[in-house]
């Protein structure tokens, strides 16, 4: 099934659905949306530490000492 009919079927499944399978659906898209953003995060951290952007101990800890002042 291609991306396009895949889409109009579940804009059939939302047309016709109650509430409650709205809901779910809703809650199902929006936790899958969250996890990819957080998979990027993760990704762009790891591409941070193989390409040396870190920061020791030192410097983390005045760096969240700056974010409490502000």
């Amino acid at each position: 099934m291609s991306t396009i009919e895949i889409k109009e079927e579940l804009y059939k499944y939302i047309e016709i659905g109650d509430k409650q399978f709205i809901d779910k659906l809703y809650q199902t898209a929006k936790s899958y949306m969250e996890q990819k953003r957080l998979d990027r995060m993760i990704a762009e951290g790891e591409e941070d530490i193989k390409a040396g952007r870190t920061y020791s101990l030192k410097e983390a800890k005045k760096i969240i000492d700056n974010w409490e002042l502000k």
